[in-house]
């Protein structure tokens, strides 16, 4: 059966046993060493927590050395929150606004990557520990020094112990379908001049390997510095070389034509080597510089009569000759674009083959700018990454002031429930509240039963305290958030027996306080965006398309005048665009965690969307706007120009009908919107003596009815 191994125990609580086991060591060695060993009670106390944050609460991605490396990166961090919170609970009112900018700063650095997120909530316990009463900064030496051991001890045992194989990286991904890529390409150079259906199998297999929705979140490539926005870049480039490949099928009507093959046979050396230069490091230059050669001749190829396939001949400014050579042509820009992010992905500010005016803008950037871009694109209302930092601060801020200002017993086990119970949308807080108390409950029946039976003696929760961190570590990830609650609370109960004397009543505080935070938790969180990244994925897809649809009409209008425009990532439409893209990028990528929860009367059901197309037509849409505008330009003729512009509206059009269908605001059509029209060939005449401009101009407008029909026919969860 899947997910259980031989013996019989499911892989998940294999998984979750193996962490348990090295987050219970570092947490209960780290509090034995300070508690027993040295009599230093405080410093036990963070070197429990401090494992227990970075280990247990938090979710950092990755295999136990990726985790430890993590740990290692922001064990600074934690000693500067430990040395603010100390400081700062001298009063109340400086406790709360230092959790307000702490818990901000915090949850708002998840736009630094997978990685930076999964830790964020653990760190965020590094300054409400010390952020409570006593104020006792003659302890912070105790709590520098608990803080460091647990980590360190944490460290160890990620890195030690069970030791496992990581996940494929993503540049091994993007390596095996560059040759892929380099293969269909030289099958599409020589006769029969086309891909089977496993080859095609193959390709859309590659391409799904790509996608962020399979790609773990140790290896997703979403950090704001050059090498991971470069491998994001060479994903969706060879997703589009895959792509484009795939419908340059050659028929009867669309014969082979001269110098074709040289561009084919070319892009197949640039994807080969692509994936070298992802696998090695080596450069492509010299793949590069062929392509670009190769591209030229195709593009200036004249109207003489050249051979074709078997002694036929025909004449290279007939239709479907154009046309096949400005699909050829799409084919060496996608390969263009693939190589130049590959070698950007591999050697950063030092690669080869950075355009000085290219949409690899940040290749030449140092790493504190890539940061600012990163954290000015997101500080807005329309960012789930700003809503989440303000729904959480403002949750755990609020928590911090009720604790505060009643004198909450242990109020830093309120400020715990709000920090985990508090989700990204309302329903899931709701269902994950209602859970967590039920565990609660039962967990402070068990506590004050062990407390009244037990009493003072402080050997027997010594003894069976590992033994419940091992059962609370493996049994509540896997079997959910009211376990985890229940076994929580026997844990710390165990914990803070052996620190003072306590009786059956802090199963009573224990139980208060959760029921505080979650309620803190569900008001924030019904007030702050209740819905998540549902409605925002919608609206910045809705608006992409609306942008693009702009781009689109400007681009065939421009092309039909002959007119030259300003294709710069900061001309005007063009800078909204990838401010928009931004959203929506991580928009889609929280959308993603969260669970379907929306629909029937709580709001329109999502269409069946393949998200990330949406992403991929918009890089295309601005890509081959650019070309299409790099002078010199040329004049199509009246008819041509005629033709582009329908063409142009037919396309903007259909964005328009699938952004009205995406649209969360409800100012769209009653009946459903179809997102499909692949027949753009019919909607025009072929003008006579059209230049080779207007073909490519056709088949960038082709491919990108292609792009949308796509869209339509992806899943809702994509």
């Amino acid at each position: 059966m899947a997910g259980v191994r031989a013996g019989g125990l499911p892989r998940a609580y294999v998984v979750s046993g193996r962490d348990a086991v090295r987050v219970t060591l570092a947490a209960a060695g780290g509090f034995y060493l300070f508690r027993y060993g040295l009599d230093r009670p405080v410093a036990a106390t963070y070197a429990l927590f401090g494992a227990v944050a970075l280990g247990g609460l938090s979710k950092i991605p990755g295999n136990g050395r990726q985790r430890a490396a993590t740990v290692l990166r922001v064990l600074p961090v934690t000693w500067v929150l430990v040395v603010v919170g100390t400081y700062l609970s001298v009063r109340t009112w400086s406790a709360v606004v230092g959790m307000l900018v702490v818990g901000f700063a915090l949850a708002f650095s998840a736009v630094g990557g997978p990685r930076v997120a999964g830790a964020a909530p653990g760190l965020q316990l590094f300054y409400i520990l010390p952020s409570f009463p006593p104020y006792a900064p003659a302890t912070l030496g105790d709590r520098l020094a608990g803080t460091t051991v647990g980590l360190a001890l944490l460290v160890a045992s990620e890195t030690l112990l069970f030791r496992e194989p990581g996940p494929a990286p993503y540049r091994e991904r993007a390596a095996a379908a560059s040759r892929t890529a380099a293969r269909f390409a030289s099958l599409l150079a020589a006769p029969p001049y086309t891909l089977s259906d496993h080859d095609l199998r193959e390709g859309r297999e590659n391409g799904e390997a790509l996608r962020s929705l399979n790609v773990p979140d140790a290896e997703r490539p979403a950090g704001p510095g050059i090498h991971e926005r470069a491998l994001s870049h060479t994903g969706m480039a060879v997703r589009a070389l895959l792509n484009r490949l795939a419908l340059l099928h050659v028929t009867p009507e669309r014969p082979p034509i001269p110098l074709a093959e040289d561009v084919l046979h070319a892009v197949a050396a640039v994807a080969a080597a692509s994936a070298h230069c992802l696998s090695s490091g080596a450069s492509p230059t010299a793949a590069h510089a062929e392509l670009i050669a190769a591209r030229e001749r195709l593009a200036t190829l004249g109207p003489e009569p050249a051979l074709v396939g078997e002694g036929a001949t025909v004449t290279e400014c007939s239709p479907a000759v154009m046309r096949q050579q400005a699909a050829v042509l799409e084919v060496a820009e996608a390969g263009l674009a693939l190589v130049v992010a590959s070698d950007v992905a591999a050697h950063g500010r030092k690669a080869a083959l950075i355009e000085p005016t290219s949409a690899f803008w940040y290749a030449r950037a140092r790493p504190p700018v890539l940061w600012w871009h990163r954290v000015q694109g997101h500080a807005e209302r329309k960012s789930v990454f700003f809503q989440n930092a303000v729904r959480l601060s403002l949750a755990l801020t609020a928590a911090r002031l009720v604790a505060g200002v009643d004198t909450l017993p242990h109020g830093f086990w309120a400020m715990l429930a709000t920090l985990t119970l508090t989700r990204t949308t309302m329903d899931e807080t709701r269902s994950t509240i209602r859970r967590a108390l039920t565990g609660t409950l039962l967990g402070a029946l068990v506590t004050a039963g062990i407390l009244t039976l037990v009493g003072s003696h402080t050997v027997v929760y010594a003894v069976v305290l590992p033994a419940v961190a091992l059962i609370a570590f493996t049994v509540g990830p896997v079997k959910g958030v009211g376990w985890a609650q229940a076994l929580f609370t026997v844990l710390v109960a165990l914990v803070f027996a052996q620190l003072a004397p306590t009786t059956w009543r802090l199963a009573e505080f224990r139980a208060l306080d959760v029921l505080v935070g979650s309620a803190i938790g569900a008001v924030v969180g019904l007030l702050a965006w209740p819905r998540g990244a549902h409605d925002e994925l919608r609206g910045a897809t809705a608006e992409l398309m609306r942008r693009a649809a702009e781009i689109v009409v400007a681009t065939s209008a421009s092309v039909a005048a002959g007119a030259t425009t300003d294709v710069s990532p900061a001309a005007p439409g063009r800078k909204s665009l990838h401010h928009e893209l931004i959203l929506a990028e991580s928009a889609y990528a929280q959308f993603q965690s969260e669970p379907t929860f929306f629909g029937g009367s709580r709001g329109r059901p999502l269409p069946s969307v393949d998200w990330q197309v949406t992403l991929i037509a918009v890089h295309h849409t601005l890509r081959g706007s650019t070309l299409l505008l790099e002078p010199p330009t040329a004049d199509v003729g009246p008819a041509a120009a005629r033709s582009i512009a329908a063409l142009g509206d037919r396309v903007a059009g259909r964005m328009l009908q699938v952004s009205a269908a995406l649209d969360p605001s409800g100012d769209i059509p009653n009946t459903p919107v179809p997102l499909i029209d692949a027949r753009l060939a019919d909607l025009t005449a072929q003008p006579p003596g059209a230049p080779l401009l207007y073909y490519a101009t056709e088949s960038w407008l082709a491919s990108l009815m292609t792009d949308l029909t796509r869209v339509a026919h992806g899943g809702p969860r994509n």
